[in-house]
């Protein structure tokens, strides 16, 4: 039997970051979300040495070696197969999520992980250049999962006014994953030839950390109430990650969104596609999720290299430089986590992408004039620099964030199935036509992107609404269809305002006063 939660007194509720909110954070995101950028960028440095690896082996077995073209095929595939794991671990998620629970997805997930570093760490010992391929799928598919169930967790668990900062925890995480594998691909660390494979599998001592640390900590609030029915373990959990043991309007807010939806299992892709009342919510999943891999960010992290070396910098030199952009990507992550709860989402999201289509513009006539204007061969590094900083304050993180606030609890695993596999599809669909794109267009391909990131923020600005301190109810209210008029009522349970219906969206409308009694009955 449900338990009655009364409304404590009327007065503004302000949640504080706790140690165990920032515990939860850090831990999910260093043992999971790191792990994506990490094994972004970690294949680049030893590409050589696992080239010659799979030839060798293949010259052992067979006694001849490979063409260039079939070398080339299957470090190509090494690198490609990560994002195709990726994709499949988006859309098991949903599953993972219902039966398992946020944490427990998080925590039973990380076996992948040690699975993965045993075949990419003993792959040379065994000789076998599959046990590379087939770790790097399987981290792959981590790391899809781990997309999706990392922001859930954070923004389940988050109080309101602090659910941006939380969600952006783990994109500050990725770009220090990527960051990292710079780093230990130097050749005074891991550089060399003899540690590839530990170069490769070292993803296993942040997952040991989170295995060994996070199970003690709760499972996520909502999980517990809304799809568990468990309301002494919500009340424990909440007790864990708040600072005041004032959480009954917490428990209501809850209550009100169970009650609100019209049953507590959770949805189907397909049923969520069904859904006309989450219509202009699933068109921004969409929009935003395909943007942020559209936006040509991995072709710039690709061929930064290129770009650096065109613009003088010594080839010795380089390396330290692509490691210099990996120190912009923190402080550009860290800047948007300390500004998001200010400014909003819609700042971060449509400040970052303006940004990147304005410096992808630059690099395209930076490229076509650096021959006539030596000096423009700088600009192009300059936007290379834009770009990265660009997407890592808002693009990077925002979009999953987002996805979370959209929903309620019973279409929310199904909105991370949608935008998650979208992302990933994105992500490889870049890569596989980026090479052709910059064949065809040259310098002018660039401007694709730049079309891209300008038409995204102008979706941002003109459709979707600022989910910033806002309940998951509040903003699932600020999408509503069914109803011309909407009531918004606030913790002081007084004000009353109308939302006027204007293509989907509402516009706040000042309504007289008015007493409701059903309102203030517990």
């Amino acid at each position: 039997m449900a338990e009655e939660v009364l409304i404590p007194p009327p007065g503004k509720i302000t949640a504080h970051l706790t140690g165990s909110l920032l515990a939860v954070a850090f831990l999910t995101s260093f043992g999971s979300s790191m792990l994506y950028g990490y094994n972004l960028a970690v294949v680049n440095s030893p590409a050589v040495y696992i080239k010659d690896f799979y030839n060798l082996t293949v010259l052992s077995r067979n006694g001849t070696g490979l063409s260039e073209e079939t070398l080339t095929l299957m470090y190509s595939l090494t690198v490609s197969v990560f994002a195709i794991g990726g994709l499949l671990g988006s859309l098991i998620v949903g599953v993972l999520v219902t039966r398992f629970g946020r944490k427990g997805t998080v925590v039973n997930t990380t076996m992948l992980v040690f699975i993965a570093g045993s075949l990419m760490g003993f792959s040379r010992s065994c000789g076998s250049p599959e046990m590379v391929i087939l770790g790097r799928f399987i981290t792959g598919i981590h790391s899809g999962i781990s997309l999706s169930v990392v922001p859930m967790y954070l923004g389940e668990i988050a109080p309101k006014n602090l659910r941006g900062f939380l969600g952006l925890v783990p994109s500050i995480f990725i770009g220090t994953g990527v960051f990292a594998a710079q780093i230990l691909g130097l050749h005074e660390l891991l550089g060399k030839e003899e540690y590839w494979p530990l170069f490769l599998s070292v993803v296993v001592l942040p997952t040991f950390i989170q295995l060994i640390l996070l199970p003690w900590f709760p499972e996520s609030p909502r999980y517990l109430l809304i799809e568990k029915h468990n309301v002494h373990a919500t009340i424990t959990a909440l007790k864990w990650y708040r600072a005041s043991c004032n959480i009954q309007a917490e428990i209501e807010e809850m209550q009100e969104e169970q009650r609100s939806l019209s049953s507590v299992e959770t949805l189907s892709v397909w049923n969520l596609l069904l859904d006309d009342t989450v219509r202009w919510q699933i068109l921004t999943v969409v929009v935003i999720n395909i943007g942020m891999q559209l936006s040509g960010i991995d072709a710039i992290w690709f061929y930064t290299n290129d770009i650096f070396k065109n613009a003088g910098i010594p080839e010795p030199e380089i390396p330290y430089t692509t490691a210099g952009t990996g120190i912009i990507e923190i402080i550009a992550g860290l800047i948007g986590c300390f500004t998001i709860e200010k400014l909003g989402r819609k700042p971060l999201m449509i400040g970052g992408f303006t940004m990147m289509g304005v410096c992808s513009a630059g690099i395209t006539f930076a490229l076509l004039l650096q021959t006539q204007l030596p000096f423009m061969r700088y600009i192009s590094v300059g936007c290379v620099v834009g770009i990265i900083a660009g997407f890592c304050i808002g693009p990077a993180g925002v979009p999953f964030l987002v996805t979370a606030e959209l929903f309620k609890q019973s279409h929310r695993p199904a909105a991370y199935i949608v935008g998650g596999s979208l992302n990933w599809l994105s992500n490889f669909t870049v890569g596989f036509v980026f090479p052709f794109l910059q064949m065809s267009a040259g310098s002018y391909c660039y401007l694709v992107f730049a079309s891209i990131c300008l038409s995204v923020a102008v979706y941002v600005y003109a459709v979707i609404p600022e989910t910033k301190n806002k309940t998951f109810m509040e903003i699932s209210r600020l999408f509503s269809k069914k109803e011309p008029v909407l009531e918004t009522q606030c913790l002081l349970l007084v004000d009353q305002m109308k939302l006027k219906k204007m293509n989907g969206y509402g516009v706040l409308k000042a309504a007289p006063l008015e007493f409701d009694s059903s309102s203030s009955s517990p």
